[in-house]
C-alpha cells in the first residue's frame, strides 16, 4: 500500500476510530487500527467487538492495499506530524510501514490485516432516518440515567423506540429515569425497539459534530444496531433482555407542583451540595413551602449547608431528600429558563420537567432519612 492525504483528514478519522480501539485484550489485532486503500479512498477501522467505527477520507492511492498499525501509536503519531500531508507506504520486504510527513519519519511494524475483524454493513430492510440534532438532543439528555452496573446489563443502556407517534429515548438505573420525545420527519415502515448500550450512543453524541445539518441512518438486525452518517458508520451489538414498562413508573397526578428557575436553583442545589459526598452522606433535602424552597444538606464529617430559592408551589407542603447527584445531573440538561417539580409524597417518586418543553420527563425516587 502507497498513500497521500491530508494530515488533518487522516487526524479526524483516526480520532473518530479509535475510541473502538480494544485497550485490553487477548487478541492483538484488535489494538491496532485498520486501513484499506482504494480507488483514491481510505477506509479506517476500529472495533473491540463490542463496538465498531468506520470512518472513510479521500487520499491520494498509488498503491491499494491494507494494513493494521498500533492503535496506541499511530494516533499520537499523526496529531503530532508536522505538516500538511502525510505519506504511508508499507515494505513489500517485511512489515514495516514507513510514514513521513515533512522531516519526520516512522517506521511502525505492522499488524497481520488479514487477522482483522473487517466491519460490514448490516443489510436488510429496517431502516430509521433521524435528523442529527434530534439525535445527539435525544442522548444528551437520557443517557446520564444509565446505570454502570454490569451486574445488570439492560439498565446499561438506553431503550430507543420509533413508530407512528415518533422517537423516543428512555435510560434509567431503577432510582431515576429519563425520557426525552422526538417527532420524525418521516415515516417508520416498521416500529423499532432496541436496547443500544450507553458507551456507543455516547460515542455517536462525540462524533456528530457537524455544523451542517444531516441525517443519521439507523439500521437493524436481530442483535446488532448500525448508524451511519456522512463518511462514518459505528456498529455496535445490541442488550437483549426486557426493557421494564417505563409508563407504569411515571405518576398520573401530583398533591404539590413547584415552577421554579432553572439557572437559580441549579446554582442553590450544587452549592448545597458541597458538603453532600458520594456514599451514605451524598444526600440533599428540600422543604417546600411558603413559596421558598429550603435546601439544606448535613454531613457529619464536615458541616452543614443551607440555602432558599423562591419559587411558586401550589399544593402541600413537603419535606423531601434525593442524591445530590441525580438532582444537578436533570438541572444541568433543562434547557426551559423555568422547570416544575412535581411531588406527592417524602417517599413516592417526584417529576421533574422543563416548563416549555412537554416531551422531557425525568422521574426521580427519593431518598429515605431518618
Amino acid at each position: 500500500m502507497k498513500i497521500t492525504c491530508a494530515k488533518d483528514k487522516l487526524n479526524y478519522a483516526v480520532q473518530a476510530v479509535q475510541k473502538a480501539v480494544a485497550a485490553k485484550t487477548p487478541l492483538p489485532i484488535l489494538t491496532g487500527i485498520y486501513l484499506a486503500a482504494h480507488n483514491n479512498k481510505v477506509e479506517l477501522q476500529a472495533t473491540d467487538y463490542e463496538i465498531g467505527i468506520s470512518c472513510t477520507i479521500d487520499a491520494a492511492v498509488h498503491e491499494p492495499g491494507e494494513i493494521v498499525l498500533s492503535g496506541k501509536y499511530f494516533q499520537e503519531m499523526v496529531r503530532r506530524m508536522p505538516g500538511d500531508i502525510v505519506n504511508i507506504e508499507s515494505s513489500k520486504e517485511d512489515r514495516t510501514i514507513k510514514i513521513t510527513a515533512g522531516m519526520s519519519q516512522f517506521n511502525l511494524l505492522s499488524l497481520p490485516a488479514e487477522e482483522f475483524p473487517v466491519l460490514r454493513r448490516p443489510v436488510g430492510d429496517n431502516l430509521l432516518s433521524v435528523k442529527d440534532e434530534v439525535m445527539r438532543d435525544l442522548i444528551r439528555k437520557t443517557i446520564f440515567a444509565c446505570s454502570t452496573d454490569e451486574a445488570r446489563p439492560i439498565f446499561t443502556g438506553g431503550l430507543l423506540e420509533a413508530d407512528e407517534n415518533g422517537i423516543r429515548l428512555v435510560a434509567t438505573n431503577t432510582h431515576r429515569l429519563a425520557l426525552k420525545k422526538a417527532s420524525l420527519e418521516s415515516n417508520v415502515d416498521s416500529p423499532v425497539k432496541m436496547i443500544i448500550p450507553a458507551k456507543i450512543l455516547n460515542e455517536l453524541a462525540r462524533v456528530l459534530n457537524y455544523e451542517e445539518p444531516m441525517n443519521v441512518s439507523v439500521y437493524w438486525l436481530k442483535n446488532q444496531v448500525m448508524f451511519a452518517f456522512d463518511d462514518i458508520y459505528i456498529i455496535s451489538r445490541l442488550i437483549e433482555g426486557q426493557f421494564p414498562d417505563y409508563n407504569k413508573v411515571i405518576p398520573a397526578s401530583f398533591n404539590t407542583v413547584v415552577k421554579v428557575n432553572t439557572r437559580d436553583f441549579l446554582a442553590a442545589v450544587e452549592r448545597v451540595s458541597l458538603l453532600a459526598r458520594e456514599g451514605e452522606y451524598n444526600v440533599i433535602k428540600f422543604n417546600f413551602a411558603n413559596q421558598t424552597i429550603t435546601i439544606t444538606s448535613n454531613n457529619p464529617d464536615i458541616g452543614k449547608a443551607f440555602e432558599t430559592v423562591p419559587g411558586e408551589i401550589s399544593g402541600n407542603d413537603i419535606e423531601i431528600a434525593f442524591n445530590a447527584r441525580y438532582v444537578t445531573d436533570i438541572l444541568k440538561n433543562i434547557d426551559s429558563d423555568d422547570l416544575y417539580f412535581s411531588l406527592n409524597t417524602p417517599l413516592s417518586p417526584a417529576l421533574i420537567k422543563p416548563v416549555d418543553d412537554e416531551n422531557y420527563t425525568y422521574i426521580i425516587t427519593p431518598v429515605r432519612t431518618n
